[in-house]
């Protein structure tokens, strides 16, 4: 617990009850100091005499250490519930024995017919009392009738979502926008109020002369931009592919990456590193972790969250993208700025997530470059699968970038390939499918931290837009 920041400390007072609900303290920083308290007591007989005298004591105190970090339980305790059974005459009767598996069974300790116990999963999501706010009845005007309810305004959202004006076009549709939504150039202008936000749109603007195509990471690795200011600036100059080869990418208004055959280089590769026991590895073997994992999940009865900053409407014509943020430590040029890797593939070097969306221009090895190129010249007919390319072009380069990853780990890691292979059973073992037919991937938000290069599941982009 003390080592994740982010965790409380649990006290369970039936360590041996798994349905004990514990309380839980809440980490502070504190500056104290641990003291070791001697008390030393003598007491001196007169000679000649059985009295006794006064008792001296001595007390000595030496200082052990620095405590850094405190944890206090501030919270109630949470409801308890305790695996008991109501019987015909209201006797209660443990069932403690009956449902808790202490040591291997037979096949009829699960046969036994036992009462319905089924505990819940979690009681309170608050373990302080607040405050409840009734709000008072609306008063409306005279002559006001409440609308009729309907199914389409009888459970809403507790708000309307923000829009960002973007324009989203998918790979069937017709025509692409030549230019911005009225509302999307009133926007940006609104908020576009000093020279810090002039600069970045010209820089912007140039990285898009230069190619016309663009992911947000790739963007964000380029120029420095805080992430809601580059929510608005965005639609002001592209538009948003949904579906095929350029999916979850910023056109450049008025281009067409259906007419143009080097627009291939622009496609997206969908690439997410293979693991398990069949290519030598498993997944907690692996040196690239996963962002999120469900042991790590802890129950919401926190006390004291981390509160983001919320940013306002104030903050962003100060020109928060560059010129905010007081005592950070990176300079002003490249505060919001992430790592190339996040939108670059290196040979030799390890992708910083297991799942990678990566253009085939950003894939910088010479043999993954071969694959795409061979058809360079020959191209007929661009498809919504594959593009402008050949067919199954995305499963060779996948092959080839799970083998370099394959020989990565086994350098660093030798201990986890004991058993030699060729590399054409290395081939063989690769060859299957990993992107294309997986895209029932989760949809995760992540809060923006300028540290690391986060939100590498683009399809999640589009939630920033609707």
């Amino acid at each position: 617990i003390y080592a994740d920041p982010a965790k409380r400390l649990e006290l369970y007072f039936r360590p041996e009850d798994p349905y004990c609900h514990p309380v839980c303290a809440n980490r502070f920083p504190t500056s104290t100091v641990l003291l070791r308290v001697t008390r030393r007591t003598r007491r001196r007989r007169q000679q000649g005499t059985k009295e006794q005298t006064q008792p001296e004591v001595q007390v000595e105190m030496d200082i052990l250490g620095i405590v850094t970090t405190v944890y206090k339980f501030q919270g109630m305790s949470d409801f308890q519930y305790l695996a008991m059974h109501s019987g015909p005459d209201s006797k209660q009767t443990s069932m403690y024995d009956k449902v808790l598996m202490l040591k291997p069974e037979k096949e009829e300790f699960f046969n036994r017919e036992l009462p319905l116990y089924i505990p819940p999963p979690i009681f309170s999501r608050l373990d302080t009392p607040i405050d409840y706010f009734y709000r008072p009845d609306i008063q409306h005007r005279e002559g006001y009738n409440n609308p009729q309810v309907s199914g389409e305004n009888l459970i809403g959202l507790s708000r309307a979502r923000r829009p960002h004006n973007a324009i989203f076009v998918n790979f069937d549709d017709e025509e692409i926008p030549a230019k911005p939504l009225d509302a999307a150039v009133q926007t940006w202008k609104k908020m576009c109020t000093n020279p810090v936000d002039k600069k970045v749109e010209e820089e912007l603007r140039k990285l898009f002369e230069v190619r016309p195509v663009w992911s947000r990471n790739a963007v964000k690795a380029n120029i420095s931009v805080h992430p809601d200011k580059l929510k608005l600036l965005l639609p002001y100059l592209a538009y948003y592919m949904l579906t095929g080869p350029w999916r979850s990418l910023w056109v450049r208004f008025g281009y067409d990456p259906r007419k143009h055959p080097e627009a291939k280089i622009y496609q997206v590769l969908d690439f997410r590193i293979r693991c398990g026991m069949k290519y030598g590895y498993a997944p907690n073997d692996m040196p690239v972790k996963a962002k999120r994992s469900t042991y790590n999940y802890s129950l919401p009865i926190t006390v004291k969250k981390q509160v983001t900053h919320t940013v306002s409407v104030h903050d962003l014509k100060q020109g928060l993208g560059t010129a905010g943020a007081s005592g950070a430590k990176k300079p002003p040029s490249s505060r919001y700025k992430l790592k190339e890797s996040i939108y670059i593939f290196q040979e030799g070097a390890l992708p910083p997530y297991r799942q990678m969306f990566y253009q085939l221009c950003d894939l910088n090895v010479e043999s993954l470059q071969k694959i795409i190129h061979r058809n360079d010249g020959t191209e007929s007919e661009c498809t919504e699968r594959d593009g402008w390319c050949l067919p199954k072009t995305s499963d060779d380069l996948r092959d080839s970038m799970s083998l370099m990853i394959k020989q990565i780990i086994r350098s660093t890691r030798p201990a986890l390939f004991s058993n030699t292979t060729s590399s054409e059973d290395c081939k063989e073992q690769l060859a299957y499918e990993s992107g294309e037919d997986e895209d029932d991937e989760e949809e995760e938000e992540e809060d923006f931290k300028p540290s690391d290069g986060s939100e590498n599941e683009m399809e999640t982009e589009i939630l920033d837009y609707v």
